[in-house]
């Protein structure tokens, strides 16, 4: 065998396994198209099918739960604008990163955010509390009287947890301090005035064991006394006994059309003998042609009585009670005037306030219940009641009743 005959041999193998090569190529790219075809490759694209629907179910889950975290945030923003208590964030040096609208209020500082809190709080007081917190991890209260802006102000400095800063809530207790002034005073006026009558009525009851009953006219006497003493611990239970039930809601009005004349007649009668023995002339000034009003008449009375009483109680002698009435937009005003001590100007706004008692060159007795209780009556009725005074000279008392 020649060598051109080997070659062309060699020629001939190489070309046939390249022809199998290319024939087993095309016969394998023949039977993926056929799988392409058939159940396994459908069997990847349902996968990529579920694939598909996570990642959509995921993306809108996503975009839910974004919602909420939005709609949680905007309420939470909602309800620390709305607090009426300062909520502060500080971080480790002091410096305010968040505060609420209260927060400035409270401590008169326009805006707080990135002052520090000594600049915000101006009290050595609640910045030593902010201190303590800092030093210490652990939460602190601080309540601190401040006598340029009539407050009380308490802070409580809560660690965060999760920084080195801190939260501060600041509570305004000025009407919570008034009220337990208040109290405490009530409670000293009204052992004062139970002491009083009490103490008299057991005088009395030891006069009249010890012979004063042999004396007619003395017992006559002592007997009446008992009868004054009795009746003004009878009105001080009846007053707290109707301020109770106004507090606790078991308060209605029977609504009838009174005329204006009618109600201040039928109070002034029943005033009057307590002001012929007091000497002060009572009388009644009323407009011509003024509309009926709506009211409960016996409360509305309730509140006449209480006025003239006190004007007759706090007149000297000599002096004078009107009583009047005059239309005004949308209603009758109702007015009792009278020539005796005034009020405190500083005063004259808190007569309305339960249990509160002006002293000062005063000389009557009571619980201050009654103008409270007449407050009471007269926004039950949607009017408005004030007083005007002057220290000396006299004072006013106005409410008007709508139509």
């Amino acid at each position: 065998m020649n060598y051109l005959t080997i070659f062309t041999i060699v020629i001939i193998l190489t070309a046939a396994w390249y022809a199998w090569r290319y024939y087993k190529l095309r016969h394998d790219i023949d039977e993926f198209a056929s799988r392409a075809r058939g159940q396994e490759i459908s069997t990847s694209i349902k996968e990529l099918e579920n694939l598909s629907s996570a990642t959509a179910s995921l993306i809108a889950n996503f975009d839910i739960r974004y919602s909420r975290l939005d709609s949680e945030r905007s309420r939470l923003a909602t309800v620390l604008d709305q607090l009426t208590d300062g909520v502060l964030i500080a971080d480790e040096q002091g410096l305010i990163q968040f505060a609420n609208p209260a927060a400035g209020r409270l401590f008169q500082f326009a805006n707080p955010m990135n002052h520090s809190i000594a600049e915000v709080v101006r009290n050595h007081q609640l910045v030593e509390a902010w201190r303590r917190c800092q030093q210490t991890r652990q939460m602190q209260t601080e309540s601190v009287e401040l006598p340029t802006r009539h407050q009380y102000l308490q802070l409580v400095v809560i660690p965060d947890k999760h920084t080195s800063g801190s939260l501060l809530l600041a509570q305004d207790l000025t009407r919570l301090r008034r009220l337990e002034t208040v109290r405490r005073d009530f409670v000293s006026n009204l052992s004062h005035e139970l002491r009083t009558p009490l103490a008299s009525l057991r005088a009395l009851a030891e006069t009249l064991q010890e012979g004063a009953l042999e004396d007619l006219p003395a017992a006559r006497r002592f007997v009446d006394q008992i009868q004054i003493e009795v009746d003004a611990l009878a009105q001080m239970a009846n007053e707290l006994l109707e301020l109770s039930k106004i507090e606790s809601g078991r308060f209605s009005l029977s609504l009838t059309p009174v005329a204006a004349y009618d109600l201040l007649h039928s109070a002034s009668q029943r005033m009057q003998v307590q002001a012929e023995r007091a000497d002060i002339t009572l009388r009644v000034e009323c407009a011509d042609g003024l509309p009926e009003v709506q009211v409960d008449s016996q409360r509305l009375e309730q509140v006449l009585v209480n006025l003239i009483h006190n004007a007759v109680k706090f007149t000297r002698p000599g002096g004078e009670v009107v009583l009047s009435a005059g239309a005004v937009d949308g209603g009758v005003r109702f007015a009792v005037r009278d020539t005796g001590v005034g009020i405190p100007a500083d005063e004259v706004s808190r007569i309305f306030e339960r249990f509160y008692r002006v002293d000062k060159s005063r000389t009557g007795s009571g619980t201050g219940l009654g103008l409270s209780i007449a407050k009471h009556i007269i926004e039950a009725h949607g009017g408005k009641i004030w007083a005007e005074s002057i220290e000396g000279r006299g004072s006013t008392f106005y409410f008007t009743i709508p139509q």
